[in-house]
């Protein structure tokens, strides 16, 4: 098809809460008016989308892309952490465009690593990257979400992966983290690294280090509020619950850089950690990334940054799906 048959284009980053929309008009512009709508404002997915063209009175679209945090295996999308289900198929045909791409989200960010400005990363440890060598990609929001990239042996080209590696099972390092983790197989069944790196799941971490110690219940109703106890009034059971998340975090992030051989990098996503940029440098993240026995110094040299962007940059990643 013509790559004047995908423009304008309409863009999307769609996790479990909010939903982010951005614009390319034609090839080679900028992504410009983003807008960011909470999910649970709109019915659907389309109506999502019909309210932001209609608050940035933007023409019909030729084409969208939209990166959701979902697998996308088949033309029916229903999203983990939200109730909106769709037709890929009906939704094109509702929306007039001569083509819709929907990918996994952070498929779509995978593709926006190798354009991700120095000024939007925060390097916690490591050395250079490696060029050319795989790149990681790992990010705790409304859930967890996984990708990375892969090289492809041509200059400036890379296979992004589309997986759903935050449902994978999550391990134990220490006795505590043992404890906590039988708290939340009585609670849940099945413990995945989601349950416990997601917004939730630091609501989770609190209230079990607080039962664990035999606390009183403390009604806490958001993961900002808990980053507030720990980080704004210094409560000892809040701090306690960051790091341990902080030390989950790097334990998976460690296992996916062996994983993939991410000689190019770990990139932490999502929308939580950089809310504690200034506390999580010297978080046992690091540590804990490392802490890989035999392969710890395969692992010291790797560098891992913190995505810190004003912007989604997984916009750009959806536009390049159409590559």
């Amino acid at each position: 098809m013509p790559v004047t048959d995908t423009f304008p284009r309409l863009l999307g980053d769609v996790g479990g809460t909010n939903a982010r929309f951005g614009w390319q008009a034609h090839a080679g512009s900028a992504i410009e008016h983003v807008q960011v709508l909470p999910c649970e404002q709109h019915p659907t997915l389309e109506a999502a989308i019909r309210t932001y063209l209609s608050l940035k009175a933007l023409p019909q679209p030729t084409a969208c892309a939209l990166g959701i945090a979902n697998p996308v295996t088949g033309d029916q999308v229903s999203m983990t952490n939200h109730h909106w289900s769709f037709s890929i198929a009906q939704m094109q045909a509702s929306l007039g465009l001569h083509r819709l791409h929907v990918i996994n989200d952070f498929t779509a960010l995978a593709l926006a690593l190798p354009s991700l400005p120095a000024a939007h990363l925060m390097q916690i440890g490591g050395a250079a990257a490696q060029a050319h060598a795989p790149k990681a990609l790992i990010g705790a929001g409304t859930g967890l979400g996984v990708s990375g990239l892969l090289p492809t042996g041509k200059p400036d080209q890379w296979l992004a992966i589309a997986g759903e590696g935050g449902h994978a099972t999550l391990a134990a390092q220490s006795e505590t983290e043992f404890r906590v983790i039988q708290w939340l197989q009585q609670k849940y069944g099945h413990v995945s690294a989601e349950r416990v790196l997601c917004g939730q799941g630091l609501l989770d971490l609190f209230s079990a280090l607080r039962e664990l110690q035999h606390l009183p219940p403390l009604q806490v109703a958001s993961a900002s509020e808990v980053t507030d106890l720990a980080l704004q009034k210094q409560d000892a059971v809040a701090l306690a619950s960051l790091e341990m998340f902080s030390s989950f975090l790097g334990s998976v992030a460690g296992n996916l850089a062996l994983t993939l051989g991410a000689r190019g990098g770990v990139y932490l996503g999502g929308g939580i950690v950089p809310r504690w940029l200034g506390w999580f440098e010297h978080s046992s993240f690091r540590t804990s990334f490392q802490a890989k026995g035999r392969f710890a110094a395969y692992l010291k040299d790797i560098p891992v940054w913190v995505i810190n962007a004003p912007e989604s940059p997984a916009l750009l990643g959806a536009a390049r799906s159409f590559n």
